[in-house]
């Protein structure tokens, strides 16, 4: 087994030190095919190696000004999960190799996060972890294009690391310090570390007199206060306050193109204070305000901007009803930036609301190949396969959401369903408790804890899990659907029927409606059973179960 040695000190390269290392190690003997696949999460942790670029979004060739859009803190996540499989991939045809990786307590967390990453992935990868080794000096930080490099890959930690030892160097007020203030601040929030967010927020108040800079800091106050990880924490309506302070400040700009970007960027923050408020129809409104104010000021200029209200106005013509508007917006959006891949993600949700699964599946599948892996295209696919039957295909996909992110609760949720199905209700019970684990609340697992201890002749824990998950949830029309089957086999029938119409309030199905016809026809109420079995046979034209049922009437 080849070995290697690498230092992962932050102090040498910042984030991803190892896993640069590791880049130039193994990618010169790669097949070119396999580096060019994962081209996107290579050059994010690799930058020295100059990978041609093979795969690319609108962001990579624009000027830093213009590119707005910062990555979420799975970002990191995604390009763990991507290097892992060309890791993956390259030692299947190379052999096994031993990684032995030293200073991890000095390392950045993308290094520690990637490893684990490895780890968990890798088969024919061997980790030795050691937490010391040679001593380095701690990371150096520049204001230039390493502060540049953090914010565009969504490097929060060494972002927030590099604000915290630059600002007080800087002098307070200049366009440095409210560039770095403004970073840092982003980076914090994404860390759910608001707190310290506002205070520099505050000190950035109490210094600053550009209106400009002052509608930025307003426009970031009001994020933290409607965005906080700690829903209790959640105001919107102090938020709505401060994204009007952003507004007038930034309304109040000389310069016609400034004025439009920044004021266009603030009522699109308005318009999500506004959903958060309950305030579609304004939320609306104000976007479509700050699309027209766009495209009448800046367009071809600033494109991201644009396209990501085009991406919200769509959003919200969808929550309307109005989907073909949507879907119009959605393909501008994608057409103006064909390379970036959550909006196919959008698109192809609406697009299997509407029972448009061809183009759902096409646009899933768009998110799957144009950047790096993330679990949320695979949980979505597998819901059309589950319902095209197909569940060895349905259960493949949600075992590869839950291989990239073991803590994306709703796979485990559709899993344990598909395995409770199959009868395999030890598999499914493990997949329940995993996700209660990390949402102890969740009703769906809850419910699906009930069908797990129903097949397995336990029906008091089977009512206990079901009541519970209606505690949490009264409106989830399986865990009543599941306590009405459990009243049935007790003999109880007018509980039955009971249980079973709050089900159907919630959602007509065939399925229900025969269950309640059996229920019906138990308690002697054979008019009302064949009513149900009527309408089941106008859902599921030709179900030989409804139609033997109505025979034998």
């Amino acid at each position: 087994m080849h070995e290697i040695t690498f230092d992962a000190h932050r102090g040498l390269l910042g984030p991803y030190t190892m896993a640069a290392g590791l880049a130039a190690a193994l990618v010169p003997g790669a097949a070119p095919e396999l580096a060019a696949a994962h081209d996107i999460e290579l050059r994010a942790v690799a930058p020295m190696l100059n990978l041609p670029v093979r795969r690319s979004s609108l962001a990579d060739r624009l000027p830093q000004e213009e590119r707005i859009l910062i990555p979420a803190p799975l970002r990191t996540l995604r390009l763990a999960n991507g290097v892992a499989e060309f890791v993956r991939d390259h030692l299947e045809a190379a052999g096994p190799l031993k990684l032995r990786v030293v200073n991890l307590a000095e390392a950045d967390p993308t290094d520690i996060e990637l490893l684990a990453v490895l780890e968990r992935r890798v088969p024919a990868l061997t980790v030795v972890r050691e937490e010391h080794g040679p001593p380095h000096p701690g990371p150096v930080h520049r204001f230039g294009p390493e502060l540049d490099r953090y914010r565009n890959e969504g490097f929060h930690h060494a972002m927030a690391e590099a604000g915290a030892a630059l600002l007080p160097g800087l002098p307070e007020g200049g366009d440095e310090w409210w560039t770095l203030l403004h970073r840092t601040t982003t980076a914090l929030a994404a860390l759910e570390r608001e707190d310290e967010a506002r205070d520099l927020l505050d000190l950035a108040r109490r210094v600053g007199h550009d209106p400009k800079n002052l509608a930025t800091a307003a426009y970031a106050t009001a994020m933290l206060l409607v965005r906080h990880h700690d829903p209790a924490r959640r105001d919107p309506a102090e938020a709505m306050e401060w994204i009007d302070r952003a507004v007038a400040l930034a309304g109040s700009l000389a310069d016609p193109r400034e004025r439009a970007f920044h004021l266009g960027f603030d009522l699109n923050g308005k318009a999500l204070v506004s959903v958060r408020l309950g305030r579609f129809a304004q939320a609306l409104e104000l976007v479509e305000e700050a699309l027209a104010l766009g495209e009448r000021e800046l367009a071809p200029a600033h494109p991201i901007h644009r396209l990501v209200l085009h991406a919200n106005r769509a959003q919200l013509m969808a929550q309307a009803g109005r989907t073909d508007e949507a879907l119009i917006g959605y393909g501008t959006a994608i057409a103006m930036d064909p390379g970036y891949p959550d909006y196919y993600l959008d698109r192809g949700n609406l697009l299997h609301k509407l029972g448009r699964v061809a183009e759902a599946l096409a646009d899933y599948e768009s998110a799957m190949r144009l950047g790096p892996p993330f679990p949320e295209p695979y949980y979505n696919r597998a819901e059309i396969r589950f319902a095209a039957g197909d569940l060895a295909g349905a259960r493949a996909d949600l075992d590869h959401a839950l291989e990239l992110d073991p803590g994306f609760g709703p796979a485990y949720v559709n899993r344990a369903g598909i395995l409770a199905g199959l009868g395999e209700y030890e598999a499914a019970r493990a997949d329940v408790a995993r996700g209660l684990a990390a949402d102890p609340g969740n009703a769906h697992l809850l419910a699906v804890l009930g069908q797990v201890e129903a097949a397995r002749g336990r029906p008091e824990e089977a009512l206990a899990a079901y009541d519970a998950a209606l505690a949490v949830d009264p409106g989830l029309a399986a865990a009543w659907a599941g306590r009405g089957e459990l009243a049935f086999e007790r003999g109880e029938h007018h509980q039955a029927v009971a249980d079973l119409t709050r089900a159907l309030q919630l959602g007509e199905t065939a399925e229900l409606l025969f269950n309640r016809a059996v229920a019906h026809r138990a308690a002697g109420r054979a008019e009302q059973a064949r009513q149900d079995l009527l309408r089941a046979r106008e859902l599921a034209p030709g179900d030989e179960d409804i139609e033997r049922a109505l025979a034998g009437e």
